[in-house]
C-alpha cells in the first residue's frame, strides 16, 4: 500500500487524495490525482477501480479555506490501482515530503484519517467488481 506524508501536516500520512475538477468523472479524477501526486500512470496498470464506497466527513478546520465559504463537510470516494510490483514514485514536493510502500495493516495504522484507515482495512474484502 502506498502512503504519503503530507508537506502541510508533517508526521501525518495518507493515501493519494484530491478533488474533482468541475464536471470531471470521478474515475478520471482518481487517475489524474495519482499521476500528479506520484507520477504513477493508472492506465499502465489497468486503470482505477471504483470501490463504490463514499465517506462523508468533517473537513479539518485548517483546510476549510480550500473550500467554498461555509463548507464544513466533504464526501470522499474510494478508488484503487493494483500493482504486482511497486513502481517508482515521484512525489509532488509541494504536497508530500516522503512516500512508503507498506503492508496494508501497517499502512492503515500509519494513516491519520479514519476514512483512509477504514478503506485500507477493507482491502482484503475487495469491495470492487472484479475486472478479470
Amino acid at each position: 500500500m502506498l502512503v504519503l506524508e503530507r508537506a502541510d501536516f508533517p508526521g501525518h500520512w495518507q493515501s493519494v487524495t484530491g478533488s474533482a475538477e468541475p464536471g470531471e468523472d470521478l474515475a478520471v479524477t482518481a487517475a489524474r490525482e495519482l499521476g500528479e501526486e506520484t507520477g504513477i500512470d493508472a492506465h499502465a496498470y489497468g486503470g482505477v477501480r471504483a470501490w463504490n464506497v463514499a465517506n462523508r466527513y468533517a473537513i479539518f478546520a485548517r483546510w476549510r479555506h480550500r473550500y467554498a465559504p461555509g463548507t464544513t463537510h466533504n464526501v470522499e470516494r474510494v478508488f484503487s490501482v493494483e500493482v504486482a510490483v511497486p513502481p517508482a514514485v515521484r512525489i509532488a514536493p509541494r504536497e508530500h515530503l516522503r512516500h512508503a510502500w507498506l503492508p496494508w495493516r501497517e499502512a492503515a495504522v500509519l494513516c491519520f484519517s479514519w476514512s483512509n484507515r477504514d478503506a485500507i482495512l477493507m482491502l482484503p474484502h475487495r469491495p470492487w467488481e472484479p475486472s478479470r
